[in-house]
């Protein structure tokens, strides 16, 4: 017999077995028949088996972090209508998502790693998923170079970005060269990643409130020195997977 969290995604109840353990453990998942709230993704079950989905609010998306964009997005009442968009850290595609479903025409995206994007947005033809791109030469490689001329543009209208074990102000460079004068950022700041080991616990938690006031003042440094001015900073209204708070910027780079 099949594991629960595998039996999800053969009926079609789940994107993934990882999403399916998140909505195990959420407790979305019950048997149909007697209703019995089935709480290990390891349990066994007849192929045959009746299963019931609860609707789950972090299942808009293909991530999570689609609500953290989409928060912006609604927020500042920003319209993305026919927008190209360039996704630095595409991952799971949450971000993707989300541009999509606000009306962005295209999404470029861009990720270190590989095979990680949502297997629907993997063949949507209004996506394009570079992997095995480091953020950080972006602007120079050409297979960026490529698919901005295949959408006939010299640039993104907006970029996006959520990365993880990297500075951003070390990507700022980059986004500055890529957009155009009116271009318009949105991005998700993970303290964590800015502060420095020695600025987190062993859990990787932020240790020091007060270092978020430091991180956004570098933020803003940085994105001022590369021509982008942050137009909106907010709290993200989600924590990241691991507890830490986190933070939403929109920027526009100088004419």
């Amino acid at each position: 017999m099949p594991r629960l969290d595998q039996l999800l995604v053969a009926q079609g109840l789940a994107r993934s077995r990882t999403r399916a353990q998140r909505l195990i453990r959420h407790g979305r998942v019950s048997l149909a028949d007697t209703g019995r709230v089935l709480a290990k993704p390891g349990e066994r079950l007849p192929e045959e088996a009746a299963l019931s989905v609860a609707v789950d609010p972090e299942e808009r998306y293909v991530s999570r972090a689609g609500l953290k964009l989409e928060a912006l997005i609604e927020a500042l009442d920003l319209d993305l209508a026919g927008q190209l968009v360039l996704d630095v850290g595409q991952s799971t595609g949450g971000f993707t998502d989300c541009a999509l479903r606000a009306g962005a025409r295209h999404v470029i995206g861009v990720e270190v790693g590989h095979d990680q994007l949502d297997a629907e947005l993997r063949t949507d033809p209004r996506v394009t998923c570079l992997e095995g791109l480091n953020a950080r030469s972006m602007s120079i490689d050409p297979r960026l170079r490529e698919a901005l001329t295949a959408q006939h543009a010299d640039g993104p209208d907006l970029a996006v970005m959520d990365v993880s074990f990297i500075s951003q102000t070390l990507i700022l460079p980059e986004l500055a060269a890529l957009l155009p004068p009116g271009g318009a950022l949105a991005s998700l700041v993970k303290p964590q990643f800015e502060v420095g080991p020695e600025g987190v616990n062993a859990r990787g938690l932020v240790i020091d409130p007060a270092r978020y006031a430091e991180v956004e003042a570098r933020i803003r440094a940085g994105c001022a020195e590369h021509g982008l001015e942050i137009r909106h900073w907010r709290e993200s209204p989600l924590r990241g997977g691991d507890g830490n708070r986190e933070f939403l910027l929109h920027a526009v780079r100088g004419r």
